[in-house]
C-alpha cells in the first residue's frame, strides 16, 4: 500500500483553497487609456488599464496594469488588484456605519450610509467599485476631479478611515451601548406628547 506524505496532503488542500478564493473574487475594468511614448524611431503605443477586484463581502483592491496588448494589461491590473485586497467593515453587510469623506489630489468623494432598499446611488468609476466591495445601500458623490484614479483612491481612503462601534468602545474602555446612549422608547414619546397637548389646552 502506497503511503501519502502528510505535507503533500496539506499542500493540495491549500492550493484548492486558494483556487476557491480566486473564483470568489470579482474583477471589473474601470478605465482604459492609451499611452504614447516618443522615441528616436517614432512613437510607441501602449495601454493602461485600471481594475477593481473584490469578494462582495467587504474586501476591495485596486490595480493598474500597462502593456502593448489589452489582454496583458488587464491581466496585470487584475493580479495587482487581487494582491492589494483590504478589508472594509460594513454595517449588517450592506451599508456603511456612518458618513465618510476623503480627498486624494484633486478628487474628493463623499460616501453616505443609506437605509435598506436604497441601492447604489453612484456613477462613473464609483459604481463598479462599490459593487465589487459588496455594499448594497449607499449614496456616493464625487466633487472635483473626474479622474477615475483620484476618485477611487479617495473612496478607498475614506473607507479605510471607518472604525466599527466595537473598536471605538474598546479604545475608550466602554460598552457599545454606552456610546449611543439611552434610546427614547415609545412610552416615553407618548408621555411627552400627552404632556405637550395638556400644556397647550391649559394655555
Amino acid at each position: 500500500m502506497q503511503r501519502i506524505n502528510k505535507g503533500e496532503k496539506r499542500g493540495k488542500s491549500r492550493e484548492e483553497q486558494r483556487e476557491g478564493r480566486a473564483h470568489e473574487i470579482t474583477s471589473k475594468v474601470v478605465h482604459v487609456a492609451r499611452c504614447t511614448k516618443v522615441v528616436k524611431g517614432g512613437r510607441r503605443f501602449s495601454l493602461s488599464t485600471l481594475v477593481v477586484a473584490g469578494d462582495k463581502k467587504g474586501k476591495i483592491g485596486l490595480g493598474l496594469g500597462r502593456s502593448i496588448e489589452a489582454g496583458d494589461a488587464k491581466e496585470k491590473a487584475t493580479n495587482a488588484a487581487k494582491k492589494a485586497l483590504v478589508k472594509i467593515p460594513l454595517k449588517a453587510g450592506r451599508t456603511l456605519h456612518y458618513d465618510v469623506q476623503a480627498k486624494f489630489c484633486s478628487g474628493r468623494v463623499v460616501l453616505r450610509a443609506a437605509p435598506a432598499g436604497t441601492g447604489i446611488i453612484a456613477g462613473g468609476a464609483l459604481r463598479p467599485f462599490l459593487e465589487c466591495l459588496g455594499i448594497r445601500d449607499v449614496v456616493a458623490k464625487s466633487i472635483g476631479s473626474n479622474n477615475p484614479h483620484n476618485m477611487l483612491k479617495a473612496a478607498l481612503k475614506a473607507l479605510l478611515s471607518i472604525r466599527t462601534p466595537r473598536l471605538v468602545a474598546e479604545k475608550r474602555g466602554k460598552k457599545v451601548s454606552e456610546l449611543f446612549g439611552k434610546q427614547p422608547s415609545i412610552q416615553d414619546s407618548e408621555e411627552e406628547k400627552t404632556s405637550f397637548t395638556s400644556d397647550i389646552k391649559v394655555g
